[in-house]
């Protein structure tokens, strides 16, 4: 006989025997606790991609940022999420290691900026607005741009290539304004503040027309002196 019953094959009763098994729970298995505050999900196949594994930790920081906005806003602003400069360097990025750190999620396809800002004084600063591309923007759904990129070395050259600094493009000059090379320099072209030159070589102040009045007041008291006398 099982120790659960009698020599008689009754079941004997579980309250307060010993030998008793314990009775089956009738409670649900123990489930998590659920997040009691905002949280910014991740897929796991985006935390494996390639793109997510060669970010850097100041595109790992901006990232972080865009999504702390967007739970300022929410959750409903993806796409119109103000971020400055000021924030980033509050949050931890030095500011020179910002401007690289942007640009290496937005060729990674993990952000973008969808407005650019604009500089000046306080009136007219307008900061970037930014779009997290793996969390849904209005009625559509994420996009996902960073499933685009398959390896780790296209990954790598993508990141590579956006932390370079950007040189300053030279202004190009007109083909109406250029001279060829070679070509000599008019002769009307020369010091604008020397004074050009009469034909014939003359100078205007003292050409042979040019008399000064003190040269007729002497001739013409030379010649009335001259009529005195005579």
């Amino acid at each position: 006989m099982p120790p659960t019953h009698d020599k008689t094959g009754r079941a004997k009763k579980s309250s307060g025997s010993i030998l008793a098994a314990p009775p089956r729970s009738t409670t649900r298995p123990y489930r998590p606790k659920k997040i009691t505050g905002q949280f910014a999900p991740r897929l796991i196949e985006m935390l494996e991609s390639p793109a997510f594994k060669i970010l850097s930790l100041s595109g790992h920081r901006v990232l972080a940022r865009l999504e702390i906005e967007l739970a300022h806003h929410a959750g409903r602003d993806n796409g119109k999420l103000p971020v400055t400069f000021d924030d980033f360097v509050r949050y931890g990025i030095d500011r020179h290691a910002i401007a690289p750190a942007v640009r290496e999620v937005e060729a990674l396809g993990l952000a973008e900026i969808t407005e650019r800002g604009r500089a000046g004084n306080a009136d007219y600063r307008t900061p970037n607005k930014f779009r997290l591309t793996y969390r849904p923007t209005g009625n559509c759904g994420p996009t996902d741009d960073w499933r685009r990129i398959k390896t780790l070395e296209e990954a790598k050259a993508r990141a590579q290539a956006a932390r370079e600094p950007k040189r300053a493009t030279p202004k190009r000059v007109s083909a109406k304004n250029k001279k060829p090379v070679g070509e000599k320099t008019s002769s009307s072209v020369g010091n604008p503040h020397r004074k050009s030159k009469i034909p014939g070589g003359e100078n205007p102040h003292y050409g042979p027309s040019a008399e000064t009045h003190t040269t007729l007041d002497i001739s013409l008291g030379g010649g009335r002196a001259a009529a005195a006398a005579s």
